[in-house]
């Protein structure tokens, strides 16, 4: 078995999903009470619509960058095209989320916001839900190339 050199695509690929899927958990925690479920329901079903919620965003943070990176389809990725993958990686989840949002709450009314949850105008889409497919995703990147965590782990190699 070969170990992935830090910038490869399968040690980038793991530290974004691993940063976003921790990231996902946080953001579902804290906007919770933006929608009528942290009113309407119990402390169990809370927690488990933010674990199922997590899940759903951990599916969509990975549908995303694979989407992206077969667009753009370039076996040297991260190397070259690393700013277009996340480019295109935020716009595939931020349409995905308008289009989510949208069918789960005014279609099925699988839930909904509470008055404290600012949304867009003519849309309606709530803007915490569009933050955190801008927010984490960036900052997934950011991680999961940060110079200073290659540098560790280039450290490590040359140690052992």
């Amino acid at each position: 078995m070969t170990e992935q050199l830090p910038g490869s695509w399968l040690s980038m690929i793991s530290r974004y999903l691993f940063f976003s899927t921790f990231a996902n958990l946080l953001w579902e925690l804290g906007h919770v009470p933006l929608y009528t479920i942290w009113k309407e329901e119990t402390p169990n079903n809370i927690i488990f619509a933010v674990v199922h919620c997590t899940g759903g965003d951990i599916l969509i943070a990975s549908a995303t960058l694979v989407m992206a990176l077969v667009i753009y389809r370039s076996s040297e990725w991260p190397h070259t095209g690393f700013l277009q993958v996340a480019m295109l990686t935020v716009l595939f989840g931020f349409g995905y989320t308008i289009f989510s949002e949208w069918l789960n709450t005014e279609i099925r009314q699988s839930w909904a916001y509470t008055e404290m949850m600012p949304t867009l105008p003519i849309l309606g889409t709530g803007l915490s839900p569009l933050a955190q497919w801008i927010v984490i995703p960036v900052s997934a990147f950011w991680w999961a190339r940060c110079p200073a965590f290659l540098n560790l782990q280039l450290e490590k190699r040359t140690i052992s």
